[in-house]
């Protein structure tokens, strides 16, 4: 019975302990915008020197640069990602109508119009990293490999909404001339 009041006192200890350690709570630092009499300028905050790269800047250069193979993955990939990103103002059909335009903002151009169905798909690309027109840059949302993804995927919906019937497998002509006999 003589352990009964040590297992008592070792989480008070440890407690007592733990209460004692509020030094990194507070560390002399400056806030961003604040003076500071460190640089000559005054400001606490500072520019890079010039030169810096950042450690991921040469893999996320060569994910820009770098068109990936198409594969099924890339297409599922930016289809999961359009879903996510774009769908809100481009709809899902690529069409431009989003709910966002539906609620007043102004609406994208359609990506079924002639001019963006005969851009480079880098086009999409450039677009998604630094914005166009009311759109703003998504770069710090989507990741570089991701914006290859989307854009595969744009020219997957352009190329499901310019479909000739004639190159439908005969199956799918058969459904759609069913569908059409039923409106």
């Amino acid at each position: 019975m003589s352990r009964a009041p040590l297992d008592l006192l070792r989480p008070l200890a440890a407690l007592l302990l733990l209460t004692a350690c509020d030094d990194m709570g507070s560390q002399p630092r400056y806030d961003h915008y604040e003076a500071s009499k460190l640089f000559r300028d005054g400001k606490a905050l500072q520019a890079p020197p010039e030169g810096t790269v950042a450690r991921d800047a040469p893999a996320r250069l060569a994910a820009l640069t770098t068109r990936p193979q198409m594969t099924r993955a890339l297409l599922e990939r930016g289809r999961e990602r359009f879903g996510i990103y774009c769908t809100p103002c481009h709809g899902y059909a690529g069409d431009g109508r989003g709910t966002v335009p539906a609620r007043g903002f102004p609406q994208p151009p359609t990506f079924h119009q002639p001019r963006l169905r005969d851009v480079p798909s880098v086009y999409f690309v450039d677009v998604i990293t630094d914005g166009y027109g009311v759109m703003y840059a998504y770069a710090d949302r989507v990741r570089p490999a991701d914006r290859w993804a989307i854009a595969a995927y744009i020219r997957a919906l352009q190329l499901s909404q310019m479909a000739a019937v004639a190159d439908l497998p005969e199956e799918d002509r058969r459904q759609l001339a069913a569908e059409e006999g039923r409106r």
